[in-house]
Order: structure tokens, then sequence, then C-alpha cells
């Protein structure tokens, strides 16, 4: 199986919060648990990177997530989506892209490296900013790169989903397998 350097991935998370029905994440795409997302087996090179988006709610299980997928947790960033949105403690506005690493990896080069805090109004459910995977693919323009739960094919980087044609088949747990035979996961 190939193997990628570079590892891009929006899980989508589980909640189990949501006092009405019509607010369920479900009612925008399919979710998963933690511990499916913790079971998928990430075809990653031994040195490499993931930057993995996690909502405030989700830090935790972004983290432990992160640990299960053998990455140790380095930095994050902050998007500010410039507009409030649901949320029980807060109206969220933001959501926070972690950074991993795997092996040994080198952040990007001093000159190209950004501020933790990016602004960009949020737009569709769940769209994140296509400038982030372009900055992410600047700072690493020759390494292998891959898109987990992807909803649309970019220009040089691999991608996994159930929105996109895959350019991989991820190996994941037997249970995570049928489950994905018998319901669209990945929206």
């Amino acid at each position: 199986m190939k193997k990628y350097q570079v590892i891009y991935v929006d899980p989508p998370w589980r909640y189990s919060f949501s006092k009405s029905n019509s607010r369920k994440i479900e009612n925008q795409y399919p979710t998963m648990s933690t511990e499916e997302i913790c079971k998928i087996e990430v075809p990653a090179e031994d040195n490499s990177v993931i930057y993995m988006w996690a909502t405030a709610p989700k830090l935790i299980e972004a983290l432990e997530v992160m640990k299960a997928w053998k990455y140790t947790y380095k930095s994050n960033m902050i998007w500010d989506k410039e507009i409030l949105g649901m949320g029980y403690w807060f109206r969220g506005q933001h959501e926070l892209l972690l950074v991993g690493i795997k092996g040994k990896f080198s952040p990007p080069e001093a000159s190209k490296r950004t501020g933790s805090v990016f602004k960009e109004r949020r737009g569709m459910h769940s769209k994140k900013p296509d400038k982030i995977r372009d900055l992410i693919a600047s700072w690493y323009p020759n390494c292998s790169k891959l898109e987990m739960f992807a909803r649309q094919k970019r220009k040089n980087w691999d991608s996994w989903g159930n929105t996109v044609e895959n350019d991989i088949e991820i190996e994941a747990a037997t249970e995570i397998t049928e489950k994905i035979e018998t319901r669209d996961l990945f929206a």
C-alpha cells in the first residue's frame, strides 16, 4: 500500500448532545464514533506529519485519535470563522487544526510559517478553507500528500472519502469495513 508523508484529515466526529433532531450532525453527513476513527489504519510513512481538524468539544477525542494513529501532538492553529455558530457553553466561532508528527518530521521552513490564527468567513456546513490545504502543500511541495474524508479531488493530493474517487484503499478494522459497506460514513 502506498504511504504518505503528509496527512490532512477532517474526521466525521459523532456528537451525542444535540437537544433536537433538527440539529443533529447526521442531518448533514454520516458520522463515526471516536473508537471507529481510532481503528482506521492510516497509510502514513514512519516519518510524517498530520494536520487534523477538531472542534472545541472534540479536542480530547482528536488527541486520542492522534495518539491511536501513532502521532505526537505538536501545535495547533485556530480558524476564526468570523461568525457565530452553535454551542452550549460558548457559541462556536472557531475550529482547531491540530498538528502532530510521527518519527522525525520538520516544521515548515521559517520563511513560510504563518500565524496561529487564520481568519476566513465560514461557508457551507463543515467545509474547511481551501487556503489551509494550499498552505500545507506549499510547505511540503515534494512530499506525498493524502486528504482523508475528502469531499473533492485536489491537485497534487491523493484522496480518500465517500464522495470522491479514491486514490487509495485504506484498510480498516473489520467492524468498520462492515459499516462502510452498509452506510455512507464519509461526507
